[in-house]
């Protein structure tokens, strides 16, 4: 793996510029989150323009199943407002993969994020329609902010290792994912005090900002080849390649199980779709509801984010995940029997902690195992796992709390991804022993 990328100089060469990793390059030992990324140029850009949007993202996502359920008033119509963002989600994430790994990485970047500001801009204007929105309107411009979303992140994933180098690919993530969880936080309760005094405009509107923002940070990046070089687009040749991402993803099993294994965790104990429900009869009594529900898993996470110094450390990464995601499970249960709001929250927070050592670990794995001219390729099948099963996840858990209450929705799910955690641990023994020490995906399960 060649050093990171420079930034001083490119515009001018019209590439990157590899150089070591800036000495000396010390990496922090104990538990305080390690910022040593943060002393290369270029992934500062990087992850100023995910700082960036981080907030506004996270509001749409409040505001979009508040305002849907607020026009139908059925938990029911925002599981499907999930499903609606799927379809794009599956078909530009493979395809985003496959487009990221020919064309220049900054590029698309840049495109995606001039797309999505629009888009935000666009679901703004639909907010001040008569009667407090469209619905169909709604759900055209959520699939367009998915489609956006899902081309954008696998570029992103992909271009950490040349900017940063192997050794600090781990440390990268949990910068951007901490970051990514602070916004989680404060996006929602800041959401919420909007949506209560009517502002749902605005909610939109500071989306479109923020993406407008990280466009003009990436402008400043270095071009970004995939491998290299930069193969002219095709459709079909983009097609082609999303096959081939998965004819090398069936050769390492290893690789797989961190899909398999997110998939069960999202499907069945994913939360977000009874939120509404919850925040309008089980804890109406208590100010801001929505907003605290929507924030719990990210406060869990955001504080395992500043103490994950210890998580790049890990050498048994396989059974970390799958320790995590029991967590994840367990806390679940714990979250559809609580009856009161602080205690709900606690039980996300849990919740996502677990999910922040299990995110941390899958994408590390993915990004070190994979060739260069094979990253995009396999963020794109991640970023559809780790967005598509929870709006899957979304879709079941408004149906089922529908049909049979929240707690029944909640531990239900939570039961079963416990239970497919001990499977896999007995059934997938490669993933089970997998260490990053050994740098191979080619066990067999």
């Amino acid at each position: 793996m060649s050093g990171p990328v420079d930034p001083v100089d490119a515009e001018q060469a019209g590439r990157g510029v590899e150089e070591p990793v800036p000495e000396p390059v010390r990496r922090r030992r104990g538990l305080a989150l390690d910022t040593t990324p943060l002393r290369i140029p270029a992934f500062r850009r990087l992850f100023g323009g995910v700082a960036a949007t981080m907030i506004g993202q996270q509001m749409t996502l409040v505001a979009v199943p508040f305002q849907v359920y607020a026009l139908t008033g059925n938990s029911l119509y925002v599981g499907l407002t999930s499903v609606v963002a799927l379809a794009p989600l599956v078909v530009f994430g493979l395809l985003g993969g496959a487009i990221a790994d020919v064309m220049d990485r900054r590029k698309l970047m840049l495109v995606t994020s001039t797309g999505a500001a629009v888009t935000s801009a666009l679901l703004a204007l639909q907010a001040l329609l008569p009667g407090g929105g469209d619905l169909a309107l709604l759900w055209v411009l959520t699939a367009f902010v998915s489609g956006f979303a899902a081309v954008n992140q696998p570029a992103r994933s992909a271009a950490i290792p040349a900017l940063v180098g192997t050794e600090l690919v781990p440390a990268a993530n949990a910068l951007a994912m901490t970051v990514r969880q602070a916004g989680v936080i404060a996006g929602p309760l800041l959401a919420g005090v909007l949506i209560s005094q009517g502002e749902l405009f605005l909610a939109y509107v500071i989306d479109a900002l923020g993406f407008l923002a990280a466009a003009l940070l990436l402008r400043g990046l270095p071009s970004l080849p995939p491998g290299g070089r930069v193969a002219k687009l095709r459709l079909g040749a983009a097609v082609r390649g999303v096959g081939e991402g998965f004819v090398f993803l069936r050769t390492q099993p290893v690789l797989l199980m961190t899909f398999v294994v997110d998939i069960i965790a999202m499907l069945f104990a994913w939360p977000n779709a009874v939120f509404p429900e919850l925040s309008e009869g089980r804890f109406a009594g208590s100010p801001n509801a929505l907003g605290w529900l929507f924030a719990g898993v990210s406060i869990g996470a955001l504080v395992m984010g500043l103490t994950s110094g210890w998580v790049s450390r890990v050498d048994r990464q396989g059974a970390a995940v799958l320790g995590a995601i029991a967590v994840w499970g367990v806390a679940t249960v714990g979250f559809g029997l609580a009856q009161s709001l602080w205690l709900a929250v606690l039980f996300l927070a849990i919740a996502g902690a677990g999910d922040m050592v299990s995110a941390v670990l899958r994408s590390s794995m993915l990004q070190l195992a994979a060739p260069d001219e094979m990253r995009g390729r396999m963020q794109g099948v991640f970023i559809v796992v780790v967005a598509g099963g929870p709006r899957l996840g979304d879709l079941r858990a408004g149906a089922l709390a529908s049909a049979a209450g929240v707690t029944t929705a909640m531990v239900s799910g939570g039961v079963v991804v416990v239970l497919a955690m001990v499977a896999v641990a007995l059934l997938v023994p490669s993933f089970w022993l997998f260490r990053a020490s050994r740098s191979t995906v080619d066990d067999k399960p």
